[in-house]
């Protein structure tokens, strides 16, 4: 069935969200134009809002609505340690864990040839600019397991030692409470390979 210009418009839009197929983004507008057009309008208004509003930290790159955000703002974080992540909702991941004190930096991806996504994208001179002020002395590399995630953290190391500081990599094995036998062979060789002393 073909639906009118201005509704499949709508559906085509709510398919760019992540996780968002054909047939939930037509679930979607059918529901925010029959049952929800007040939340609609709150949710237009919002989406307003935040896109003329919300900008990325001067720092960091960070999602926020002043120049700085409020990490970065903070004088009780640890200026010392820097955590690169791929976006902001590792950082809201990372903050939740409530074991991290120092600042972030966000890439807003990772090295992808194929999508025409080189260091300039990400961010690196920002990067080298905050390192080469010689306040940073760990480079944490938080990026994902994945090919690209890697290939992003190996380059972020090499650029981290051109201004002498050093760089570490987060752990990635087996979880708390997981049981080896369900655990897949990828987790296991990391968790081998970065395994450490015990006691």
């Amino acid at each position: 069935m073909r639906h009118s210009p201005q509704l499949t418009r709508l559906i085509d839009a709510l398919k760019a969200l992540p996780g968002v197929g054909p047939k939930s983004a037509q679930r979607m507008a059918f529901h925010l134009l029959q049952d929800g057009r007040s939340g609609a309008s709150a949710l237009a208004e919002a989406l307003s809002s935040a896109l003329a509003t919300v900008v990325r930290c001067t720092r960091c790159r960070m999602l926020t609505e002043d120049t700085h955000c409020a990490i970065c703002a903070s004088a009780e974080r640890d200026a010392t340690l820097l955590c690169v992540v791929e976006s902001p909702s590792d950082v809201v991941a990372i903050e939740q864990s409530g074991s991290y004190k120092g600042r972030y930096f966000v890439l807003m991806g990772h090295l992808s040839p194929l999508d025409r996504v080189g260091p300039e994208e990400l961010g690196v001179r920002e990067l080298g600019a905050i390192l080469a002020t010689g306040g940073v002395r760990e480079l944490i590399l938080a990026t994902n397991p994945t090919v690209e995630g890697e290939a992003t953290a190996h380059f972020l190391g090499e650029v981290a030692g051109s201004f002498g500081v050093r760089a570490s990599r987060i752990a990635h094995g087996v979880p708390i409470g997981g049981e080896l036998e369900y655990v897949d062979g990828g987790t296991l060789a990391h968790a081998l390979s970065g395994r450490r002393a015990f006691g």
